[in-house]
């Protein structure tokens, strides 16, 4: 292992932590010491809330019609086992991946220093921050929306202004945010929710067979997405606990009010809920706890952006990047950008099989995180397999990506089966690939 640097807190292959307490804070460099501050309800709490979505309300169309707008219908049975497969598979995944993060203190990007080598963790960081950023503008978009929703006196760019303002004060003393949503946000969310639920589920609802099960792996495949793209950044009961359980509650809700009171149409949930008794107070507090959103991507993008620059600054790091999500929800036109975000964070699946599987069984644990670690250029073949797995059973939905797909499928003969999972798939491949190339390696090393 390489020798402690002069400007990163590691010693061997850990990060120095320090015992938190209620009020440390996340360092302003990585040249400062790790708190360990973060306590199981804390992690409950944050992930309790990020499992919490209005964009998971409107993506339940990706459960209900996985083949895209106008194709047939998921049978309820079908789309409420998908939901619940995917953010189990998901979330799994998830925490997994976050458990060498908890082992050796170490931030998430940082932590692939160990998986792919120092300079080779530039590209999964490089590409987390372009995802980071592009959910960050989005989720000020959506928070705009639903505000203007409820509120239509003040213009939706205000709402963006506000909602900027509140991500950027969020990310100053980030720990101490989730300790108060933990707190505050979480009983509450879960009160709305339950309330939305018995509310929609008083509506007719049609036959719970009725329907089809085809595309089922294609709405599945959608559900692990929205989990996955977090990875890694977790720690296993916080994850498992709190994502699992308020992911599957709110995409069950927007699956039920798109099957009742908005009439398949996603575009009309954010009205439909508000319609519900009391329902302009409940959508409020959603919409104003979809900050909590904003806050998570615009800081993974500050922390991200740290392994790349160790000694900047994550409080100027996270301002700028605030400003510039505002900005990009201010001017830039996002229709179709929901789905470039779902093709960019497809390559977060196969990367956490390649992380799980190298850190706890070929590596043994043992990784070196420091700016010196060596490159690892064999770790992107398993990384590349599976990628291109996902690709040729589930391009997404943006058309000119998924002709090329499709072109190269026929090139090489291969016609995805409707039993095939994109997910489950590439998660395999990546994992054998990667177990035979560590046998190799130990084979050749003797």
């Amino acid at each position: 292992m390489a020798a402690t640097t002069s400007n990163e807190q590691t010693v061997g292959d850990t990060f120095v932590t320090v015992r938190g307490d209620r009020r440390s804070e996340v360092a302003r460099t990585l040249a400062e010491p790790v708190p360990q501050a973060l306590s199981l309800l804390d992690q409950f709490g944050l992930w309790g809330n990020l499992g919490v979505s209005l964009l998971g309300f409107t993506g339940a169309i990706f459960v209900l019609q996985p083949d895209g707008t106008g194709t047939p219908e998921l049978s309820l049975a079908a789309a409420l086992t998908a939901i619940v497969v995917g953010t189990g598979l998901g979330t799994v995944a998830l925490a997994l991946a976050g458990l060498p993060g908890a082992q050796t203190g170490a931030p998430a990007m940082v932590l692939l220093r160990g998986l792919f080598g120092a300079r080779l963790s530039y590209l999964p960081t490089v590409l987390n921050i372009l995802q980071c950023l592009g959910w960050g503008v989005f989720e000020l978009v959506t928070i705009a929306t639903a505000a203007h929703t409820v509120a239509p006196a003040l213009p939706k760019w205000g709402y963006v202004l506000i909602a900027g303002l509140a991500t950027a004060l969020l990310t100053i003393r980030p720990l101490g945010a989730i300790r108060v949503l933990r707190k505050y946000a979480t009983g509450a969310v879960l009160i709305v929710l339950c309330y939305l639920f018995v509310q929609l589920i008083r509506h007719p609802l049609p036959g719970f067979t009725h329907g089809t099960w085809s595309g089922y792996w294609a709405a599945t495949d959608t559900v692990v997405a929205a989990a996955i793209s977090f990875g890694p950044h977790a720690a296993f009961g916080g994850t498992l606990a709190g994502y699992s359980v308020t992911q599957i509650l709110c995409y069950v809700i927007g699956l039920l009010a798109l099957v009742t009171v908005a009439n398949r149409n996603p575009d009309d949930i954010y009205g439909a809920f508000i319609a519900l008794p009391v329902g302009s107070l409940g959508f409020a507090i959603l919409a104003a706890r979809e900050l909590d959103q904003s806050f998570a991507n615009v800081y993974s993008t500050a922390v991200s952006t740290q392994n790349l620059r160790p000694l900047w600054d994550r409080r100027v790091l996270a301002g700028v990047i605030a400003a510039a999500t505002t900005a990009g929800a201010l001017w830039l036109n996002i229709a179709d950008y929901e789905n470039f975000l779902d093709l960019i964070g497809s390559v977060f699946v196969p990367m956490a099989a390649v992380l799980i599987t190298d850190y706890f069984i070929v590596s043994g644990r043992r990784w070196d995180l420091s700016v010196t670690a060596r490159s690892r250029w064999l770790m992107l073949l398993p990384w590349a397999a599976g990628f291109v797995t996902y690709q040729l059973i589930n391009p997404g939905y943006v058309s000119w990506w998924v002709s090329a797909w499709t072109s190269f499928g026929r090139l090489i003969g291969f016609t995805p089966a409707s039993w095939m999972s994109a997910s489950i798939l590439s998660f395999a491949v990546a994992a054998v690939i990667t177990l035979l190339l560590g046998g190799l390696v130990r084979w050749l090393t003797r």
